[in-house]
């Protein structure tokens, strides 16, 4: 294959749940412009039509379903709907993601609860309908939306380090089961992004402690998320699977 065809999604379905705003909404615009047909899932209605005017403006087929992750009985309903109006999904971006940052001896259970719901048993269940839905077809792509966290203890926000370490190891199981269908799932693990969650930072010193620890000096841009995700997407990935691929400027490495 030529380098273009390797990495063009024409013809292809994604779904990305957390599509609208942030690295989300990255992704679904990088994916957009690869020639995919896009379908966010997030909760925010005022936020899911503005990204989804974005996705039109680059003429994709796309659309926005309303969904609350922690949902459990509007994940198949919602994934169904993104089939009968887009065509067969073929891949899956498990990016909606939520923190708490509460320590130990703070805060209640219900948090803990909501956390893990979020960010690991959404993803899993999302993962399984949508790895039903590719098995007749014999491809598909998962990524899964790790954190710095993934890696590292986290002194307030235990839940989150918990549950974006446990994703690492889902998606690792995950591959191995489905890597003799022809699905590959991977898992991308960005550092520290330009987003209206990081911009309250800049006034702070922990922004400065970011800095030095980051090779690259700078924050990354939700497209430089989605350069990675492409690449996890299109078939020049499809001898990648069980892989965590860090798009963080050397943070991790220091």
């Amino acid at each position: 294959m030529s380098a273009p065809a390797t990495f063009d999604l024409s013809g292809r379905v994604a779904a990305v749940t957390g599509g609208n705003g942030g690295i989300g909404l990255g992704i679904a615009r990088g994916f957009a412009e690869a020639g995919a047909a896009v379908a966010i899932l997030a909760r925010n209605e005022a936020k899911n039509r503005a990204a989804l005017a974005q996705l039109n403006a680059f003429g994709a087929r796309a659309l926005a379903v309303r969904l609350d992750v922690t949902d459990r009985a509007a994940l198949a309903p919602a994934l169904a709907e993104v089939e009968r109006a887009l065509g067969p999904l073929e891949i899956l971006v498990n990016n909606a993601g939520l923190a708490r940052a509460v320590g130990a001896t703070r805060g209640e259970l219900e948090d803990w609860d909501r956390v893990l719901e979020t960010n690991l048993n959404a993803a899993f269940i999302l993962a399984r309908l949508a790895a039903r839905a590719m098995l007749p077809r014999r491809r598909g792509k998962i990524i899964n939306i790790g954190s710095e966290y993934s890696l590292f203890g986290n002194p307030l926000a235990h839940s989150y380090a918990a549950s974006k370490g446990a994703l690492i190891q889902l998606t690792k199981s995950l591959a191995v089961e489905l890597a003799p269908h022809n699905i590959q799932v991977n898992a991308l693990v960005p550092g520290w992004i330009e987003s209206d969650m990081t911009a309250p930072m800049k006034s702070r010193p922990f922004y400065q402690e970011v800095l030095r620890r980051t090779p690259a000096g700078r924050l990354g841009t939700p497209a430089e998320c989605a350069g990675a995700a492409i690449f996890l997407a299109s078939p020049a990935a499809d001898f990648v699977t069980g892989a965590t691929l860090f798009v963080d400027g050397g943070y991790s490495i220091k």
